[in-house]
Protein backbone atom coordinates (compact mmCIF):
# COMPACT_ATOMS: atom_id res chain seq x y z
CA UNK A 1 0.00 0.00 0.00
CA UNK A 2 1.66 3.46 -1.17
CA UNK A 3 1.95 6.10 1.50
CA UNK A 4 0.87 9.63 1.45
CA UNK A 5 2.59 12.81 2.00
CA UNK A 6 2.16 13.74 5.74
CA UNK A 7 2.11 17.94 4.68
CA UNK A 8 0.96 19.41 7.40
CA UNK A 9 -0.22 23.03 5.51
CA UNK A 10 -3.90 24.26 5.61
CA UNK A 11 -2.43 27.05 4.29
CA UNK A 12 -4.73 27.56 0.98
CA UNK A 13 -4.39 31.29 -0.02
CA UNK A 14 -4.00 32.46 -3.29
CA UNK A 15 -4.11 36.19 -3.18
CA UNK A 16 -2.68 38.87 -1.55
CA UNK A 17 -4.12 42.18 -0.35
CA UNK A 18 -2.80 44.80 -2.88
CA UNK A 19 -3.78 48.28 -3.87
CA UNK A 20 -6.38 47.86 -7.03
CA UNK A 21 -8.33 49.82 -8.98
CA UNK A 22 -12.01 49.65 -9.06
CA UNK A 23 -13.69 46.75 -11.25
CA UNK A 24 -15.37 48.28 -14.41
CA UNK A 25 -18.69 46.16 -14.88
CA UNK A 26 -18.40 46.42 -18.65
CA UNK A 27 -15.41 44.98 -19.04
CA UNK A 28 -15.75 42.16 -16.32
CA UNK A 29 -19.35 41.11 -18.35
CA UNK A 30 -17.94 41.32 -21.70
CA UNK A 31 -14.43 40.04 -21.18
CA UNK A 32 -12.76 39.26 -18.19
CA UNK A 33 -16.04 36.51 -16.87
CA UNK A 34 -16.74 34.84 -20.40
CA UNK A 35 -12.81 34.25 -20.79
CA UNK A 36 -12.83 32.56 -17.51
CA UNK A 37 -15.59 30.51 -18.28
CA UNK A 38 -14.46 29.31 -21.45
CA UNK A 39 -11.10 28.68 -19.96
CA UNK A 40 -12.23 26.98 -17.37
CA UNK A 41 -15.07 24.79 -18.99
CA UNK A 42 -13.84 21.75 -17.53
CA UNK A 43 -13.79 22.27 -14.19
CA UNK A 44 -16.65 24.60 -14.04
CA UNK A 45 -19.36 22.60 -15.83
CA UNK A 46 -19.96 18.93 -14.23
CA UNK A 47 -20.84 20.57 -11.19
CA UNK A 48 -22.41 23.51 -12.53
CA UNK A 49 -24.71 20.61 -14.36
CA UNK A 50 -25.59 19.34 -10.48
CA UNK A 51 -26.88 22.92 -9.43
CA UNK A 52 -30.66 22.65 -8.79
CA UNK A 53 -31.62 25.61 -10.19
CA UNK A 54 -32.71 27.36 -13.40
CA UNK A 55 -29.82 27.76 -16.20
CA UNK A 56 -30.22 32.15 -16.54
CA UNK A 57 -28.87 34.27 -13.60
CA UNK A 58 -29.40 38.10 -14.40
CA UNK A 59 -26.78 40.30 -12.36
CA UNK A 60 -27.85 44.66 -12.50
CA UNK A 61 -25.15 46.97 -11.69
CA UNK A 62 -25.75 50.54 -11.32
CA UNK A 63 -28.48 50.43 -14.21
CA UNK A 64 -27.06 47.97 -16.85
CA UNK A 65 -27.75 43.99 -16.39
CA UNK A 66 -26.22 41.14 -18.11
CA UNK A 67 -27.30 37.14 -17.57
CA UNK A 68 -25.16 34.11 -17.17
CA UNK A 69 -26.66 31.47 -19.25
CA UNK A 70 -25.83 27.61 -18.57
CA UNK A 71 -26.37 25.76 -21.72
CA UNK A 72 -25.29 21.53 -22.47
CA UNK A 73 -21.90 23.07 -24.17
CA UNK A 74 -21.06 25.96 -21.80
CA UNK A 75 -21.97 29.02 -20.07
CA UNK A 76 -22.13 32.15 -22.01
CA UNK A 77 -22.95 35.77 -20.48
CA UNK A 78 -24.77 38.19 -22.35
CA UNK A 79 -26.40 41.93 -22.21
CA UNK A 80 -29.78 41.80 -21.30
CA UNK A 81 -32.07 40.18 -18.70
CA UNK A 82 -33.74 36.94 -19.60
CA UNK A 83 -37.76 36.60 -18.76
CA UNK A 84 -38.08 34.62 -15.27
CA UNK A 85 -34.41 34.59 -14.23
CA UNK A 86 -33.47 35.43 -10.87
CA UNK A 87 -31.59 38.91 -10.34
CA UNK A 88 -29.14 40.67 -7.82
CA UNK A 89 -28.51 44.36 -7.68
CA UNK A 90 -25.31 45.49 -6.97
CA UNK A 91 -23.27 48.33 -7.00
CA UNK A 92 -20.38 48.83 -8.76
CA UNK A 93 -18.09 48.41 -5.57
CA UNK A 94 -20.06 45.33 -4.61
CA UNK A 95 -19.74 44.03 -7.69
CA UNK A 96 -15.77 44.49 -7.39
CA UNK A 97 -15.79 42.55 -3.99
CA UNK A 98 -17.62 39.76 -4.89
CA UNK A 99 -15.42 39.06 -7.85
CA UNK A 100 -12.16 39.83 -5.83
CA UNK A 101 -13.39 37.37 -3.12
CA UNK A 102 -13.35 39.69 -0.26
CA UNK A 103 -17.12 39.64 0.27
CA UNK A 104 -20.21 36.98 -0.87
CA UNK A 105 -23.51 36.52 -0.73
CA UNK A 106 -23.38 36.01 2.72
CA UNK A 107 -22.05 38.92 3.24
CA UNK A 108 -24.49 41.24 1.99
CA UNK A 109 -27.72 39.00 3.45
CA UNK A 110 -25.86 39.52 6.91
CA UNK A 111 -25.79 43.15 6.55
CA UNK A 112 -29.42 43.45 5.21
CA UNK A 113 -27.60 45.02 2.02
CA UNK A 114 -29.12 41.76 -0.31
CA UNK A 115 -31.47 43.37 -3.54
CA UNK A 116 -33.36 40.95 -5.20
CA UNK A 117 -36.14 41.43 -7.02
CA UNK A 118 -36.19 38.41 -8.55
CA UNK A 119 -35.41 34.85 -6.95
CA UNK A 120 -33.70 34.26 -3.47
CA UNK A 121 -30.08 33.97 -1.58
CA UNK A 122 -29.98 30.21 -3.12
CA UNK A 123 -29.96 31.26 -6.63
CA UNK A 124 -27.61 33.74 -6.04
CA UNK A 125 -25.36 31.42 -3.61
CA UNK A 126 -25.63 28.83 -7.04
CA UNK A 127 -24.11 31.62 -9.45
CA UNK A 128 -21.68 32.81 -6.89
CA UNK A 129 -19.83 28.87 -7.42
CA UNK A 130 -19.82 30.13 -10.76
CA UNK A 131 -18.03 33.09 -10.75
CA UNK A 132 -15.61 31.27 -8.14
CA UNK A 133 -14.75 28.14 -9.67
CA UNK A 134 -14.33 30.47 -13.08
CA UNK A 135 -11.65 33.10 -10.76
CA UNK A 136 -10.25 30.78 -8.55
CA UNK A 137 -10.01 27.63 -11.15
CA UNK A 138 -11.55 25.52 -8.84
CA UNK A 139 -13.90 22.51 -9.68
CA UNK A 140 -17.48 22.94 -8.09
CA UNK A 141 -18.11 19.73 -5.78
CA UNK A 142 -19.62 17.19 -7.39
CA UNK A 143 -21.04 14.27 -5.76
CA UNK A 144 -18.10 11.62 -4.76
CA UNK A 145 -15.47 13.65 -5.90
CA UNK A 146 -13.83 14.25 -1.91
CA UNK A 147 -12.90 11.23 -0.67
CA UNK A 148 -10.61 10.45 2.75
CA UNK A 149 -7.23 8.62 3.26
CA UNK A 150 -4.81 7.88 5.79
CA UNK A 151 -0.79 8.14 6.53
CA UNK A 152 -0.59 4.71 4.62
CA UNK A 153 -2.98 5.18 1.78
CA UNK A 154 -6.05 3.66 2.97
CA UNK A 155 -9.61 4.63 4.10
CA UNK A 156 -9.40 7.12 6.34
CA UNK A 157 -11.33 6.40 9.82
CA UNK A 158 -13.74 10.45 10.02
CA UNK A 159 -14.74 9.27 13.66
CA UNK A 160 -11.55 9.26 14.64
CA UNK A 161 -10.53 11.56 17.58
CA UNK A 162 -7.04 12.38 19.20
CA UNK A 163 -5.20 12.47 22.88
CA UNK A 164 -2.54 15.23 24.18
CA UNK A 165 -0.02 12.31 23.15
CA UNK A 166 -1.34 12.16 19.65
CA UNK A 167 1.61 12.36 16.82
CA UNK A 168 1.10 16.20 14.76
CA UNK A 169 1.67 14.92 11.87
CA UNK A 170 -1.12 12.37 12.22
CA UNK A 171 -3.17 14.90 14.05
CA UNK A 172 -2.11 17.31 10.79
CA UNK A 173 -3.21 14.88 8.23
CA UNK A 174 -6.60 14.04 9.59
CA UNK A 175 -7.33 17.96 9.88
CA UNK A 176 -6.18 18.08 6.01
CA UNK A 177 -8.24 15.68 4.71
CA UNK A 178 -11.84 16.21 7.11
CA UNK A 179 -10.87 20.03 8.14
CA UNK A 180 -11.63 19.08 12.08
CA UNK A 181 -9.96 17.23 14.74
CA UNK A 182 -11.22 16.36 18.07
CA UNK A 183 -8.36 15.41 20.95
CA UNK A 184 -9.97 14.49 24.18
CA UNK A 185 -8.80 15.44 27.91
CA UNK A 186 -6.51 18.14 26.92
CA UNK A 187 -7.90 20.33 30.03
CA UNK A 188 -9.08 18.99 33.45
CA UNK A 189 -11.98 18.80 35.20
CA UNK A 190 -11.01 21.70 37.86
CA UNK A 191 -9.73 23.82 35.23
CA UNK A 192 -13.25 23.79 33.47
CA UNK A 193 -15.12 24.52 36.63
CA UNK A 194 -12.83 27.54 37.44
CA UNK A 195 -13.90 28.71 34.11
CA UNK A 196 -17.48 28.63 34.07
CA UNK A 197 -17.13 30.06 37.72
CA UNK A 198 -15.62 32.90 35.98
CA UNK A 199 -18.56 32.84 33.50
CA UNK A 200 -21.18 33.41 36.24
CA UNK A 201 -19.30 35.73 38.02
CA UNK A 202 -18.82 38.15 35.13
CA UNK A 203 -22.23 37.73 33.50
CA UNK A 204 -23.29 40.80 35.01
CA UNK A 205 -20.40 42.58 33.77
CA UNK A 206 -21.94 42.85 30.19
CA UNK A 207 -25.22 44.66 29.13
CA UNK A 208 -26.72 44.13 25.64
CA UNK A 209 -25.98 46.50 23.21
CA UNK A 210 -22.46 47.01 24.84
CA UNK A 211 -20.83 45.88 21.74
CA UNK A 212 -19.34 43.28 23.51
CA UNK A 213 -21.66 40.67 23.71
CA UNK A 214 -24.43 39.10 21.99
CA UNK A 215 -28.01 38.55 23.37
CA UNK A 216 -30.82 35.69 22.39
CA UNK A 217 -34.41 35.47 23.49
CA UNK A 218 -35.78 32.36 24.55
CA UNK A 219 -39.38 31.00 24.67
CA UNK A 220 -41.12 33.08 27.27
CA UNK A 221 -39.47 36.40 26.04
CA UNK A 222 -36.96 36.37 28.26
CA UNK A 223 -33.32 38.30 26.56
CA UNK A 224 -30.39 36.15 27.73
CA UNK A 225 -26.39 36.70 27.24
CA UNK A 226 -25.00 34.03 24.93
CA UNK A 227 -21.48 35.25 24.03
CA UNK A 228 -19.22 37.41 25.84
CA UNK A 229 -16.32 38.48 23.88
CA UNK A 230 -12.11 39.12 25.23
CA UNK A 231 -13.37 36.91 27.98
CA UNK A 232 -9.59 36.78 28.76
CA UNK A 233 -9.47 40.56 30.04
CA UNK A 234 -12.07 39.39 32.69
CA UNK A 235 -11.09 35.84 33.74
CA UNK A 236 -7.59 35.27 34.87
CA UNK A 237 -8.13 31.24 34.61
CA UNK A 238 -9.05 31.63 30.57
CA UNK A 239 -5.58 34.30 30.36
CA UNK A 240 -3.17 31.69 31.87
CA UNK A 241 -5.34 28.99 29.76
CA UNK A 242 -3.93 30.85 27.03
CA UNK A 243 -0.63 31.15 28.07
CA UNK A 244 -0.08 26.71 28.68
CA UNK A 245 1.85 24.62 26.52
CA UNK A 246 -1.13 22.59 26.01
CA UNK A 247 -3.07 25.35 24.17
CA UNK A 248 -0.23 27.00 22.23
CA UNK A 249 0.60 23.46 20.76
CA UNK A 250 -1.95 23.31 19.11
CA UNK A 251 -1.25 26.03 16.80
CA UNK A 252 2.11 23.74 16.10
CA UNK A 253 -0.17 20.84 14.89
CA UNK A 254 0.18 22.36 11.11
CA UNK A 255 3.56 24.14 10.01
CA UNK A 256 2.10 27.04 8.74
CA UNK A 257 2.82 29.57 11.45
CA UNK A 258 -0.33 30.06 12.87
CA UNK A 259 -0.81 32.19 15.64
CA UNK A 260 -3.17 33.72 18.47
CA UNK A 261 -6.10 35.63 17.47
CA UNK A 262 -7.35 36.66 14.18
CA UNK A 263 -9.33 39.40 16.11
CA UNK A 264 -6.50 40.79 17.93
CA UNK A 265 -9.14 42.65 20.71
CA UNK A 266 -10.61 39.47 21.03
CA UNK A 267 -8.75 37.12 21.63
CA UNK A 268 -11.41 34.63 22.93
CA UNK A 269 -15.09 34.38 23.45
CA UNK A 270 -17.17 32.68 26.52
CA UNK A 271 -20.56 30.84 25.21
CA UNK A 272 -23.21 29.61 26.96
CA UNK A 273 -25.77 27.91 25.04
CA UNK A 274 -29.57 28.36 26.49
CA UNK A 275 -32.48 25.78 25.76
CA UNK A 276 -35.17 26.87 23.40
CA UNK A 277 -33.47 29.88 21.58
CA UNK A 278 -36.62 31.57 19.75
CA UNK A 279 -34.91 35.33 18.40
CA UNK A 280 -31.25 36.01 17.72
CA UNK A 281 -27.82 33.82 17.41
CA UNK A 282 -26.64 31.15 19.88
CA UNK A 283 -27.04 28.14 18.07
CA UNK A 284 -25.24 28.73 15.01
CA UNK A 285 -26.34 27.57 11.93
CA UNK A 286 -24.50 26.01 8.77
CA UNK A 287 -21.39 28.01 7.84
CA UNK A 288 -17.61 28.33 7.13
CA UNK A 289 -16.07 30.63 9.01
CA UNK A 290 -15.18 32.12 5.97
CA UNK A 291 -18.66 32.79 4.63
CA UNK A 292 -18.71 36.13 4.82
CA UNK A 293 -15.27 36.78 2.68
CA UNK A 294 -11.72 36.92 1.69
CA UNK A 295 -11.29 32.75 1.67
CA UNK A 296 -8.50 32.63 -0.96
CA UNK A 297 -6.75 35.30 1.16
CA UNK A 298 -6.86 33.92 5.08
CA UNK A 299 -7.55 30.37 4.81
CA UNK A 300 -7.15 28.29 6.82
CA UNK A 301 -7.28 29.55 9.93
CA UNK A 302 -8.16 27.16 12.65
CA UNK A 303 -11.11 27.79 15.23
CA UNK A 304 -10.60 26.14 18.75
CA UNK A 305 -13.54 25.39 21.17
CA UNK A 306 -13.28 24.39 24.81
CA UNK A 307 -15.26 22.18 26.41
CA UNK A 308 -15.85 24.06 29.24
CA UNK A 309 -18.92 21.36 29.74
CA UNK A 310 -19.61 18.70 27.90
CA UNK A 311 -21.81 18.24 24.88
CA UNK A 312 -23.86 15.86 22.84
CA UNK A 313 -26.79 15.47 20.65
CA UNK A 314 -28.90 17.06 23.65
CA UNK A 315 -26.82 19.74 25.02
CA UNK A 316 -25.28 21.84 22.17
CA UNK A 317 -22.60 19.72 20.40
CA UNK A 318 -20.71 20.66 17.40
CA UNK A 319 -21.42 19.08 14.08
CA UNK A 320 -19.09 19.32 10.64
CA UNK A 321 -19.19 18.62 7.84
CA UNK A 322 -16.45 16.30 6.97
CA UNK A 323 -13.77 17.20 3.66
CA UNK A 324 -16.19 20.75 3.06
CA UNK A 325 -12.83 22.50 3.71
CA UNK A 326 -12.10 20.81 -0.11
CA UNK A 327 -15.00 21.45 -1.81
CA UNK A 328 -16.56 24.43 -3.28
CA UNK A 329 -19.80 24.22 -1.54
CA UNK A 330 -22.31 27.42 -0.90
CA UNK A 331 -19.96 29.02 2.29
CA UNK A 332 -23.55 29.16 4.23
CA UNK A 333 -26.99 27.43 5.17
CA UNK A 334 -26.40 23.92 3.75
CA UNK A 335 -26.37 23.89 -0.04
CA UNK A 336 -29.10 21.12 -1.09
CA UNK A 337 -27.91 17.40 -2.63
CA UNK A 338 -24.32 17.81 -0.96
CA UNK A 339 -23.33 13.91 0.29
CA UNK A 340 -20.11 14.86 2.56
CA UNK A 341 -20.25 13.15 5.76
CA UNK A 342 -22.37 14.90 8.36
CA UNK A 343 -20.07 14.29 11.74
CA UNK A 344 -21.21 15.05 15.32
CA UNK A 345 -18.65 15.68 17.62
CA UNK A 346 -19.68 14.72 20.78
CA UNK A 347 -17.62 16.43 23.88
CA UNK A 348 -16.59 15.88 27.21
CA UNK A 349 -15.88 18.21 29.81
CA UNK A 350 -11.93 19.48 29.05
CA UNK A 351 -12.45 18.52 24.98
CA UNK A 352 -11.40 20.35 22.64
CA UNK A 353 -12.42 20.63 18.79
CA UNK A 354 -10.42 22.59 16.03
CA UNK A 355 -11.73 23.17 12.56
CA UNK A 356 -10.69 24.90 9.35
CA UNK A 357 -11.88 28.76 8.44
CA UNK A 358 -13.35 26.79 5.77
CA UNK A 359 -15.08 23.24 7.33
CA UNK A 360 -18.77 23.70 6.80
CA UNK A 361 -20.04 23.38 10.97
CA UNK A 362 -22.59 24.23 13.06
CA UNK A 363 -23.80 24.01 16.78
CA UNK A 364 -26.72 21.56 17.26
CA UNK A 365 -29.25 23.60 19.63
CA UNK A 366 -29.26 22.31 23.10
CA UNK A 367 -32.72 20.38 24.39
CA UNK A 368 -31.56 19.22 27.67
CA UNK A 369 -29.23 21.04 29.19
CA UNK A 370 -26.98 24.26 28.37
CA UNK A 371 -23.70 24.25 26.89
CA UNK A 372 -20.56 26.31 27.50
CA UNK A 373 -17.71 26.56 25.49
CA UNK A 374 -15.03 28.68 24.70
CA UNK A 375 -14.30 29.76 21.27
CA UNK A 376 -10.68 31.45 19.84
CA UNK A 377 -8.50 31.07 17.17
CA UNK A 378 -5.42 31.25 15.36
CA UNK A 379 -4.41 33.15 11.96
CA UNK A 380 -1.92 32.49 9.57
CA UNK A 381 0.39 35.75 9.16
CA UNK A 382 -0.42 38.10 7.29
CA UNK A 383 0.97 38.35 3.37
CA UNK A 384 0.21 42.24 2.85
CA UNK A 385 0.30 45.21 5.00
CA UNK A 386 -3.55 46.19 4.00
CA UNK A 387 -4.66 42.94 4.85
CA UNK A 388 -6.19 44.09 8.61
CA UNK A 389 -7.51 46.68 7.08
CA UNK A 390 -9.71 44.63 4.66
CA UNK A 391 -10.38 41.94 7.57
CA UNK A 392 -12.01 44.59 9.33
CA UNK A 393 -14.53 44.78 6.47
CA UNK A 394 -15.38 40.62 7.19
CA UNK A 395 -15.22 41.39 11.21
CA UNK A 396 -17.64 44.66 10.57
CA UNK A 397 -20.05 42.13 8.77
CA UNK A 398 -20.17 39.52 11.94
CA UNK A 399 -20.13 42.15 14.35
CA UNK A 400 -23.78 42.87 13.01
CA UNK A 401 -24.84 39.18 12.76
CA UNK A 402 -26.69 39.57 16.45
CA UNK A 403 -28.87 42.00 15.55
CA UNK A 404 -29.48 41.82 11.42
CA UNK A 405 -29.59 37.94 11.55
CA UNK A 406 -32.06 35.31 13.68
CA UNK A 407 -31.73 31.66 13.79
CA UNK A 408 -34.28 29.43 13.32
CA UNK A 409 -36.36 28.60 16.87
CA UNK A 410 -34.41 25.67 18.62
CA UNK A 411 -34.99 22.10 17.54
CA UNK A 412 -32.59 18.93 16.87
CA UNK A 413 -31.82 18.74 13.49
CA UNK A 414 -31.25 15.15 12.24
CA UNK A 415 -29.09 15.97 9.50
CA UNK A 416 -27.83 18.41 7.13
CA UNK A 417 -29.90 17.75 4.18
CA UNK A 418 -33.41 17.14 6.01
CA UNK A 419 -32.79 20.68 7.16
CA UNK A 420 -32.53 21.85 4.15
CA UNK A 421 -35.80 20.35 2.91
CA UNK A 422 -37.32 22.52 5.27
CA UNK A 423 -35.73 26.20 4.45
CA UNK A 424 -36.76 28.73 1.84
CA UNK A 425 -33.56 29.64 0.72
Amino acid sequence: MNTVNADRSVDVRTRTDQETAQLDPCHFFEHIFPNTLQAGREHILPGARQLELPPAFSVEVDGNCWTTLREDDGIKVFLGQQAGAARVRLTTTQLSDLVRDQITPMSLFTQGLLDMPEGGLGELLHWWLILRSAMDEQPIYTSGSVSFVDLKGGPLKIDSSFTPESDNAEMAHFLRETGFLHIQGLFTQAEMNQISEDMDCFAPQYTEGDTQSWWATVKGGERRLVRMLSFDQRSEATARLLQDERFVRLRNITQDHHALGTMKDNLIEALIKPINVVEGISDTPWHKDCALGRHSYDCCSLTVGISVTGADERSGQLRVLAGSNRALIWPAIGQPGIDLPDVSLATETGDVTLHTSCTLHMAQPPLDRERRVLYTSFGLPDRSENSARERQRVREARESAPVTVSQEPSEVEPSMEQTEKKKDT
